[in-house]
């Protein structure tokens, strides 16, 4: 389990239009296991994060069969990350509001096991779609042949509750992943398919490595890298 740490963070709610601010809140962030429900949770979080993102729109235009398939799939990935995977939790007064997935350098690819696992997962949530299964696998099979074959620190999901964006939880829930870049002097990687992602990553120190367009006509997706900044004081 890695050491838990507090952020405050103000959260915003619209009501009929109007913005509220609810009183300052403490967010934990833990990397303790996480247990059967607690991963569901995680899950749905994410699912909701992702839920408008112009990649998975494409993959699954049908809102309610894309929801189902974004939880399913989530869930899956933060199962399989293999033993040098983590995912670390954002909890607002217990509930789940971000989670993030890393993988230790040595980690990927991923055991046999973990990649079967992962690919179940991807064809399950797909599957009431054909067009998107065989999108899906292309997308996978370039993911995979992108990544650097050099050890890295990788950042497969950062997803935060939508009422809970905009308030720093991101940077809380990499904060450990990027300390750990700098002190071990080993590069972060990770995908992104939203472009306005790009410049949220930068602030971190992430670059733009390349750009994968394995379905001519579906949207492309980043890869990036950071180069670590050295022994963090």
């Amino acid at each position: 389990m890695g050491p838990r740490r507090a952020v405050r963070a103000d959260r915003r709610c619209d009501h009929n239009g109007t913005i509220c601010t609810v009183a300052r809140e403490t967010v934990t962030i833990s990397d303790a296991p996480l247990s059967r429900l607690e991963l569901q949770e995680a899950a749905v979080v994410a699912a909701r994060a992702f839920h408008a993102d112009p990649f998975f729109v494409h993959l699954t235009p049908a809102a309610l069969l894309r929801a189902r398939g974004l939880a399913l799939f989530f869930a899956t990935t933060c199962r399989n990350l293999g033993p040098k995977g983590t995912v670390t939790t954002a909890r607002v007064d217990g509930r789940i509001v971000g989670v993030a997935a890393r993988v230790a350098p040595g980690g990927y690819p991923y055991p046999a096991t973990a990649q079967v696992g992962q690919m179940v997962g991807a064809l399950r949530a797909l599957l009431p779609r054909p067009p998107a299964l065989v999108e899906g696998i292309r997308y996978l099979l370039a993911i995979e042949k992108a990544h650097p074959k050099e050890p890295t620190w990788y950042l497969q999901l950062l997803a935060c509750d939508p009422a809970f964006q905009r308030q720093g939880i991101g940077t809380e829930l990499q904060a450990s992943m990027l300390a750990a870049c700098d002190d071990e002097g080993v590069v972060g990687y990770l995908e992104t398919q939203n472009e306005d992602n790009l410049a949220y990553y930068r602030r971190f120190g992430y670059e733009l490595a390349d750009v994968l367009r394995p379905v001519k006509s579906g949207p492309p997706l980043w890869t990036m890298r950071r180069e670590p900044r050295g022994a963090a004081s």
